[in-house]
């Protein structure tokens, strides 16, 4: 084993006062930190009062092929390495998964600072059940994508959970409430642990109705999964499987998101629902 460390740190994802007391102490220990934000880091370590003496760097999205083989570099150097994101847990919807992997593979030890999560603390005040739940993290942009991804996730029993940019909420409010039915119970979770924190617990509909008139600040979404008992059951002829891609095309979906959307529904693989769209089209 390397004897470099790499440190994943958990950060506030709102209230300052919430950051574990080991953060301060990795701040000031680290001989690089590698931040998504370094300015936010700045502001962080001064509201912590810690001096920053380490080596400090940018890990972002756009940079984050390039600059993990420059840290594992500094971690099998022997260096102490903290990640730190603009807030939560590193990797979770953040940059850190790669650098993780391949700190490991380069045989450097990997531990974390545990802290605020958004996930967690959603699922704590949503009111939904939390004993068994799934994290989907942003759904795809593109409405086509955004509904084959909600397909097959409609018959999903754990509590579902979402981030999502305010100015998508209403339009994925919307294809849920069309997806899970308008009755799914939800909740969405505004600002958490911030001074203009807000949770709305609604239905699917309802909330899409509330959100059409514009959100703003960090969105987390919570969903009821799917009652057991009332799980659809759409036919498996041929023939029907291919009317309902026909539906969704005439709707404007896309054939290929219309098929696995279809498939979801069905309970079937895709490849049955493309063939069944094949041989209609020879039929006629």
């Amino acid at each position: 084993m390397n004897e470099g460390l790499l440190v994943l740190a958990g950060t506030p994802i709102g209230d300052l006062a919430d950051a574990p007391p080991r953060l301060a102490r990795e701040l000031a220990e680290a001989d690089v930190i590698a931040a998504e934000d370094t300015r936010r880091l700045r502001r962080l370590a001064a509201a912590l009062g810690v001096p920053l003496t380490a080596r400090v760097v940018s890990y972002f999205e756009a940079n984050e092929t390039v600059r993990t083989g420059e840290l594992v570099a500094e971690l099998t150097a022997g260096r102490r390495v903290l990640l730190v994101t603009d807030a939560g847990m590193p990797s979770i919807s953040d940059p850190g998964y790669r650098l993780v992997t391949a700190a490991i593979e380069a045989g450097v030890r990997v531990t974390a600072v545990p802290g605020p999560s958004a996930v967690l603390t959603a699922l704590a005040v949503s009111g939904l059940p939390v004993d068994r739940f799934c994290f989907e993290g942003f759904l795809p942009r593109k409405a086509g994508e955004r509904a084959a991804r909600l397909a097959e996730l409609a018959d999903e029993p754990r509590t579902l959970v979402f981030f999502e940019a305010p100015h998508r909420l209403a339009a994925t409010l919307a294809a849920m409430a069309e997806a899970f039915g308008p009755d799914r119970r939800a909740a969405v979770c505004r600002e958490l642990t911030k001074t203009y924190e807000e949770v709305r617990r609604d239905t699917l509909a309802a909330l899409a109705d509330w959100a059409a008139a514009g959100v703003r600040g960090e969105i987390t979404v919570v969903v009821a999964g799917a009652d057991r008992a009332a799980r659809r059951v759409v036919p498996g002829d041929p023939a029907e499987l291919a009317r309902r891609v026909a539906e969704r095309e005439l709707a404007g979906e896309p054939r290929k998101a219309a098929i696995a959307a279809v498939a979801a529904e069905a309970g079937v693989p895709k490849r049955v629902v493309f063939d069944a769209v094949v041989a209609a089209k020879h039929r006629l």
